[in-house]
């Protein structure tokens, strides 16, 4: 025989492993130091003036 499972207890356990997966995620998305947010905007802000100044001049 199998085991009796209570639906509601079920249901509950597996919606906080979704919320603690989303939890997780958020964290590493931005959990980050200034230091590392601040070496990211001046990367981007290099790629873009590159990418800018090889643009063409069109009248």
């Amino acid at each position: 025989m199998s085991e009796i499972v209570n639906l509601n207890k079920a249901r509950k356990i597996c919606s906080r492993a979704e919320k603690k997966a989303v939890a997780d995620a958020n964290a590493v998305k931005h959990g980050r130091s200034k230091a590392e947010r601040m070496l990211d905007a001046t990367r981007d802000a290099q790629a873009r003036k590159l990418l800018d100044d090889h643009e063409r001049e069109t009248e």
